[in-house]
């Protein structure tokens, strides 16, 4: 392992965990090409996706501190015997990335081994693929909604939750299907932009400690602090960048271009697939 190729899993990560293209298949093949053996690629791996936590933090840092500190006040008042009550729209949002963040969580512990067999099979991952670029395409197309934080139910966090848990298939992009979601319930584009990767935070930092685990179990092998560091940095910068990308994709209604590079990806990965 070196530092260059430290770096250019970090820009691989950073960018395809944030655009609606799948990282994990990206991921895998970056690997692949550079020839990271997966006993030296697990702990760096938790740390790249550390990285792309980050820059979650960094762009949304003023909603994230209000979330909590609305949060807190929140859990204070329940305590006096306030009840619950989300009287403001900060508070409401962390309410509804709880919500949604519980039939993801469900379907990760009860699905989870399900979708981890599909890793395997070359032609799911090109069928999915070529799902995500058929939804993106629809959901921006028959877009109308204007739903903002103060019209959103929990219904809707619970669906958006569904369509991240979903994200689980290989092939399918965890910011692209959360997204979707929310542009099928009606959110405005600021809003689906926003729900989406503040929901990420907690199934981002979920598997990340799940896959803590395994990682210190082979150890790091001959990766060094200053590899690590390198990676988590470009993981950082290149995800910042993802994330300002998209919300101007879809700000100038561009969504749809990612659909085609899904569905270019996609259908080689199953003629492929079908050849061999």
């Amino acid at each position: 392992m070196t530092i260059m190729k430290s770096i250019i899993l970090g820009i691989v990560q950073g960018l395809t965990e944030f655009l609606p293209v799948s990282s994990s298949g990206h991921l895998a093949i970056t690997q692949g090409l550079l020839g990271v053996p997966e006993d030296r690629m697990l702990f760096l791996a938790v740390m790249l996706h550390f990285g792309t936590l980050i820059s979650i933090f960094f762009v949304y840092h003023e909603d994230i501190f209000l979330i909590c500190k609305e949060f807190i006040l929140m859990v204070i008042e329940a305590l006096r015997g306030r009840g619950i009550r989300a009287h403001n729209q900060h508070r409401k949002l962390g309410l509804l990335i709880i919500v949604a963040t519980i039939p993801t969580g469900l379907m990760g512990i009860f699905l989870g081994d399900i979708f981890e067999g599909f890793f395997t099979s070359h032609i799911i991952i090109g069928i999915s693929l070529i799902i995500t670029g058929t939804l993106l395409w629809t959901a921006e197309k028959i877009h109308t909604g204007k739903k903002n934080i103060h019209n959103m139910r929990w219904f809707d966090a619970v669906l958006v939750g569904i369509f991240q848990g979903l994200a689980i298939t290989p092939g399918i992009s965890r910011s692209g299907s959360t997204i979707v979601g929310s542009l099928f319930r009606g959110f405005n584009k600021e809003l689906a932009t926003k729900f989406s990767f503040l929901i990420a935070i907690p199934s981002i930092l979920g598997a990340t400690l799940l896959e803590t685990k395994d990682a210190f179990t082979y150890g790091l092998g001959d990766i060094s602090l200053g590899i690590i560091l390198a990676g988590v940095l470009a993981s950082f910068l290149s995800g910042v960048f993802a994330i300002k990308a998209l919300i101007n994709f879809i700000k100038k209604e561009k969504l749809y271009y990612f659909s085609f590079y899904t569905w270019t990806i996609g259908s080689i990965i199953v003629v492929l697939s079908l050849l061999n």
